[in-house]
């Protein structure tokens, strides 16, 4: 499987590629404590370079067909409102999702939005078997965001993850392009 760079659409967004101009506002808007709160990589403070050295590593991860990110932006004006992305196991033809979508953007349905997009283009452009997910137990809105977008519930894992110092609750879904096909 190669990747390409690729620009999905929706009525509202337009998921494209990230380039170095984005690096300020996305330093501003995962920089905000509570995305990095409720995310697993995303650390606080989030300063500028580090957004830098994100967005340079993008073309090398796509280049390896491990990852594939976006910026969900918005399709009049162009602003930056988040990112999701794919992390790759072609060998058993699956990726995990993840998105995170700025503060002031919350409860408009961008995430939902781009994670349907998403999820489009992982079974009908990239021909994958299977998605998955997972979101904190204590941030259950993301939960409906991806239950909006097809998933189901897959499982809950009592203090799975380690995140600054405290064992956290992780829920997990999944969405097999089966069910995709049959419900869309």
């Amino acid at each position: 499987m190669v990747l390409y760079k690729t620009t999905l659409r929706t009525p509202r967004l337009v998921l494209r590629p990230f380039s170095r101009a984005d690096a300020d506002m996305v330093a501003e808007l995962a920089g905000d404590a509570l995305i990095a709160d409720t995310t697993l990589n995303i650390p606080h403070p989030y300063l500028p370079e580090m957004a830098v050295k994100w967005i340079n590593s993008q073309p090398k991860k796509l280049a390896a067909n491990t990852e594939q990110h976006f910026a969900v932006t918005e399709k009049d004006s162009g602003y930056l409102l988040g990112a999701c992305g794919l992390v790759f196991c072609f060998s058993h033809q699956r990726a995990e999702l993840g998105y995170w979508i700025g503060r002031p953007y919350w409860n408009q349905g961008y995430a939902t939005e781009a994670l349907q997009a998403l999820v489009r283009y992982a079974f009908l452009d990239l021909n994958l078997h299977r998605l998955q997910a997972y979101y904190l137990t204590r941030n259950p809105a993301s939960g409906r965001v991806m239950a909006k977008a097809g998933f189901k519930h897959e499982g809950s894992f009592p203090k799975h993850l380690l995140k600054n110092g405290v064992f956290e609750d992780v829920e997990y879904c999944g969405l097999l392009r089966n069910d995709y096909l049959l419900f869309r």
